[in-house]
């Protein structure tokens, strides 16, 4: 007698093949049965509803989540049961206990606990948390570079560069997927263009990944996007261009050039893959975006305070807002925020997308979907922390209709089960890990706002994360049967 019976199912298998009505029989932590199963010592009637993959968020900063918020309830709760952590150059590996993690990261990696120094030892700290669901780890340059270089403005010397080689290839070799950029971030911005080779090149005998948030995102996105073709190229890796996007109204509209510059990179035989993330707004450390000695207006005017420790009175209010209850100069308020203790650990969200432009990118075919949300519930996070997955799934697929709902979830599954190397992940089949989402696409949306930002979305059913349920009618179970993933392994 098997274990779980799934019965009166419309199954999405995430190869994009249209939804057929058949049961799933569940064995312990695999699919046993796709078809008609007997028996069973549980009976589940999804009276209907679709049963897809669960779904696997290619963009998250949870490193540290998994040890402060083990339930993950904000990504189990949009039917998300696997994340890729350690993005734009930040990872909680490889680690030094006598260094603050969260420091060197402004605070992404806030939460990060434990005596570790590699990949494995992470593992063995979070699984000590029953995390509720699966993580794939890459290993970051930001963090890399912290540890050997401190925050040195320069080239690496030779030493230096074969340090920070050592620590990607100890953690490639380990079962991370691949090697990191945030070029736009500190210290990463004072790395030149070879420095990025020569570490990405570690990732080509593991076959693995180079994951980038791009130098430049703006004015000069068509140059980062050169950048890391010539780094994929170079490297001879896969180059995987993270939340793609052109920010700034000046360039928008910019999107289906750079597009094309990946299309010409594809069809020259170049392994090129994206994601992105379905909002048109952006969010980080305000200490990167903004220069002291120059402060610009322009983007200050576009800013809205998500998580600030120093003044918590600002959470959730557009510093222009802030700067005319105060009676003062916008410039003041970025001053009066980014030099005060803990400033550099300030949140913000930056409105710098258009619309169309989101459009354009979910409309690529083999575009991913990766939330990009930072994981700190104080204050009023990005909305996409909750809401990304279901808002794809709700606004994009049903109401406008951008992608159909198969291929929706082909690419929030078996796409980004095969770029970033889960085995037997991604498809409903036979002898797969039985991740699952059961939802209801008639109903399904998020209901994260800007001003409400920690709301679970809504029409999401069940939720079953390695053959156990994790989520039952918008229930957490608790049941931390979330495992740590190791590439192609």
């Amino acid at each position: 007698m098997i274990d779980i019976a799934i019965r009166n199912a419309q199954v999405l298998d995430g190869t994009g093949a249209a939804a057929i009505t058949a049961d799933i029989g569940i064995e312990g932590d695999k699919i046993a049965i796709v078809g008609e199963v007997g028996a069973a010592k549980q009976d589940i009637d999804a009276k209907g509803l679709h049963l897809a993959p669960g779904l696997i968020d290619t963009h998250s900063h949870d490193d540290g989540a998994f040890f402060r918020h083990p339930g993950m309830e904000f990504k189990l709760a949009q039917g998300v049961t696997t994340v890729v952590a350690g993005n734009c150059g930040f990872s909680a590996i490889p680690a030094d206990p006598n260094v603050n993690a969260a420091k060197s990261s402004g605070g992404i990696l806030a939460g990060v606990d434990g005596e570790f120094t590699d990949l494995n030892g992470y593992f063995e700290a979070v699984v000590a948390h029953n995390p509720a669901i699966n993580n794939m780890m890459l290993v970051g340059h930001n963090t890399i570079r912290t540890m050997v270089m401190g925050f040195d403005k320069r080239s690496p010397n030779a030493q230096e560069l074969q340090q920070m080689k050592d620590h990607v290839r100890t953690n490639l070799d380990q079962g991370a997927c691949g090697f990191s950029t945030g070029l736009i971030y500190r210290p990463g911005r004072w790395s030149d263009t070879d420095e990025v080779i020569q570490l990405a090149s570690e990732a080509r005998a593991y076959d693995a990944l180079y994951a980038t948030h791009m130098r430049n995102e703006g004015d000069h996105l068509l140059d980062a996007v050169e950048e890391t073709l010539t780094i994929g190229r170079e490297a001879n890796v896969h180059a995987h261009i993270s939340h793609h996007k052109s920010a700034g109204a000046q360039n928008w509209g910019k999107i289906p050039e750079s597009l094309a510059k990946v299309d010409a990179a594809l069809a020259a035989g170049q392994r090129v893959t994206l994601d992105v993330y379905p909002y048109t707004a952006g969010s980080g450390r305000m200490v990167e975006y903004f220069n002291l000695d120059n402060i610009s207006r322009s983007f200050a005017e576009v800013v809205r305070i998500a998580s600030c420790p120093a003044f918590r009175e600002y959470e959730g209010k557009m510093v222009k807002d802030i700067a005319t209850a105060e009676a003062v100069d916008i410039t003041e308020i970025v001053k009066k925020i980014l030099t005060a203790p803990k400033g550099d650990r300030t949140l913000c969200i930056h409105f710098i997308i258009d619309e169309k432009d989101v459009e354009t990118n979910l409309a690529y075919r083999d575009m991913m979907i990766g939330s990009d949300g930072i994981p700190d519930l104080t204050g009023k996070p990005h909305p996409r922390l909750f809401g990304t997955f279901p808002k794809v799934l709700g606004h994009y697929v049903r109401e406008r209709g951008i992608l159909s709902l198969p291929e929706a979830i082909r690419r929030m599954t078996s796409l980004s089960a095969q770029t970033f190397g889960m085995q037997h992940r991604g498809q409903i089949k036979e002898g797969y890990f039985a991740d699952l989402v059961m939802f209801d696409p008639t109903s399904i949306i998020d209901t994260a706002t800007y001003d409400d930002p920690k709301q679970e979305p809504k029409g999401i059913e069940m939720v079953f994360v390695n053959g156990q349920v994790a989520l039952n009618a918008g229930q957490h179970t608790g049941v931390g049967t979330g495992q740590m993933l190791r590439y192609r392994r």
